[in-house]
């Protein structure tokens, strides 16, 4: 892929105060409740979420990697360290089984080789380290009917994130942390299916649960 196709801060210049804040209760919940030593979080954000573990006592340290400046200057106040930079293009500064919990929400689409990045990052987890990691997914009936009507539409937010360089179903989401060595212990929903798709899912037995997918969460296992 070539060098100049990588994502860069200027990228996210325009994007609202709102877009790298929010705190992701679904992940916290998942952090074991007696806490843990050191916590990486991959496009942290404004630091909502590790502010929140660490305020919780669910973490002793909570590191993080932002690209946007206007985030990362908010995170470097309320994280115990952030490193702000690409991190396809930054050498990750820990030793490798350092981290307990990896948090991946929303970031992996932006990159132009995830696949490589998840496989660094799993260097970095200790053994039975705690992975957990969102991504829209590309096969739900908003994108489908897109395509139905030869649509391809890039929007400021959502799955058709203009800034958004990958693209995932739950199965190739899943493959990707498989083939880094991490086992899957479930996929997850961050959000209900609705009216509609709750009906579907009834009438076609699960079947076809992917179309009503928004947003794929996987919960895993490091070697």
């Amino acid at each position: 892929m070539a060098q100049d196709m990588m994502p860069t801060a200027l990228a996210y210049d325009d994007k609202a105060a709102s877009y790298f804040g929010g705190v992701r209760r679904d992940f916290l919940d998942s952090l074991p409740h007696g806490g843990v030593e050191n916590v990486l979080e991959i496009g942290c954000g404004a630091g909502d979420t590790g502010a929140a573990a660490l305020a919780a006592g669910l973490c002793r340290a909570y590191s993080g990697i932002e690209i946007a400046p206007q985030a990362a200057a908010l995170a470097r106040t309320r994280l115990t360290e952030l490193y702000e930079g690409d991190v396809e293009r930054m050498e990750l500064p820990w030793p490798d089984q350092h981290f307990d919990a990896v948090l991946m929400s929303e970031v992996l689409e932006h990159l132009v080789d995830p696949w490589s990045v998840v496989k660094r990052v799993a260097a970095k987890l200790r053994p039975g380290a705690l992975v957990l990691a969102s991504s829209p997914n590309v096969a739900q009936f908003a994108v489908v009917r897109g395509l139905i009507a030869d649509r391809w539409e890039l929007t400021e937010a959502g799955v058709m994130d203009r800034t958004h360089l990958r693209w995932f179903t739950e199965g190739s989401y899943k493959r990707m942390f498989a083939d880094a060595g991490i086992g899957i212990e479930r996929t997850y929903a961050m959000a209900p299916a609705g009216p509609f798709g709750t009906i579907f899912n009834a009438v076609t037995f699960n079947r076809f649960r992917h179309l009503t997918v928004r947003q794929i969460c996987v919960v895993g296992r490091a070697p």
